[in-house]
């Protein structure tokens, strides 16, 4: 355990100062590195040594950035990505075999979907749908061949809550790798080992930069288990990039501060969308409306920044609120400091049939807010002036 809290872990996690006596840590930007003899190289890579090889296997950059998540998910290590989904599919793809058994919350990204249902049955891995509503039906959905529970928390886009804590026995009762996409909380928020979890997942394109700047993915997790996605990471090469890596250290020393502010914006925008006559239905974490609030309240600290809301008059009263926001931007990202406005039907899942986008609560209506940290008086007006027009 460490001795320092969270937010001073974020900030002075570093690398070793070199010569130079540096305060901040420098950008490492090599693609390799040197050896002091011909021992010196057979013996680091027969990692016999700790030592930086080759940018693809290990950077300072990428090593300090993971250095943080880890210490701050509690786990015991970890290995960057250039995406989230590229960490998806290598912690997914180092761990798996041929004739592997997958069951899976049925809400979870798009991408991710894709790849259970097009990608992995190429290599005979298939995978088994639970209703985020059903954990119960976990168990029913479990065969010999099942290796592996994955989910994520809070889901995209609907922003539904699983109980962590269950989940984390029903792996362990039945020995299976419980892996999590914690993107949606971020460490700060939610630390899935202390449930169960042997794996967590995340897309550090999102809050962990959270200015929109730059792509990059993180799993972490027990030091068995990482030590075969870094064996299947190093040769297949889904690395981050020196400089992603060196972005994202800096973005984690705020995120506390950042993360802060966005969970109190979206409470009250969540409470003010929640009073509209024009808005079928509000989720949102912390709204003690929200199905699933007292686990939220139970394994997260505070809410999150992003919010699900229906507005009446189906797939066209959702474009036409998306053509009126004014202020806020239309993008398919989350997590920026700038407040974003998505409509999942015909954008991030509009590859789903309408049966699937059905079955995980997508409506035709539904839009999804990534709340940002703009004043919440400018984003709520904007809100209000689109949801009037319409």
């Amino acid at each position: 355990m460490s001795d320092y809290n969270f937010e001073t872990e974020a900030i002075r996690t570093q690398t070793e100062r070199s010569q130079f006596a540096e305060h901040s840590t420098p950008l490492y930007l090599t693609s390799s590195f040197i050896f002091d003899d011909a021992e010196d190289m057979r013996a680091s890579f027969a990692e016999e040594k700790e030592k930086n090889l080759y940018s693809r296997f290990s950077n300072p950059n990428t090593t300090e950035f993971v250095s943080k998540v880890v210490k701050m998910e509690g786990a015991e290590a970890g290995y960057a990505f250039a995406t989230g989904m590229s960490a998806i599919f290598s912690t997914l793809g180092a761990l798996l075999d041929s004739g592997d058994h997958i069951v899976s919350s049925r809400s979870i990204f798009g991408s991710t979907h894709a790849l259970f249902t097009k990608y992995f049955p190429k290599w005979n891995i298939t995978t088994s749908y639970f209703d985020v509503l059903k954990i119960e039906d976990i168990e029913s959905l479990i065969r010999p061949s099942t290796k592996m529970l994955f989910a994520e928390s809070p889901t995209n886009p609907g922003v539904d809550i699983l109980d962590l804590e269950k989940m984390g026995a029903i792996a362990k009762k039945h020995n299976l790798l419980l892996v999590i996409d914690n993107c949606f909380a971020t460490p700060y928020l939610q630390q899935p080992i202390k449930f169960g979890a042997d794996l967590v997942i995340h897309s550090a394109t999102k809050l962990m930069d959270g200015q929109g700047r730059v792509l990059g993915g993180v799993t972490v997790g027990t030091n068995d288990l990482m030590r075969e996605i870094y064996l299947f990471s190093r040769n297949t090469g889904p690395a981050m990039s020196p400089f992603n890596a060196w972005v994202l250290s800096k973005s984690l020393e705020t995120l506390s501060i950042r993360v802060d502010r966005h969970c109190e914006n979206a409470l009250k925008a969540a409470k003010y969308l929640e009073s509209k006559s024009n808005i079928n239905w509000v989720k949102y974490p912390f709204l003690k409306s929200h199905p699933q609030y007292e686990i939220a309240k139970k394994q997260m600290k505070l809410g999150g920044n992003i919010i699900a809301f229906e507005v009446v008059g189906g797939i066209d009263a959702g474009r036409n609120f998306l053509n009126n926001i004014k202020m806020c931007t239309l993008s398919a990202n989350l997590g920026d400091t700038r407040t974003i406005v998505t409509h999942p039907a015909s954008t991030t899942h509009s590859k789903l049939s309408i049966e699937d986008r059905l079955m995980v609560g997508i409506t035709d209506g539904l839009v999804r807010i990534s709340i940002g940290l703009e004043n919440i008086d400018d984003i709520i007006a904007d809100l209000e002036q689109a949801l009037i027009v319409m």
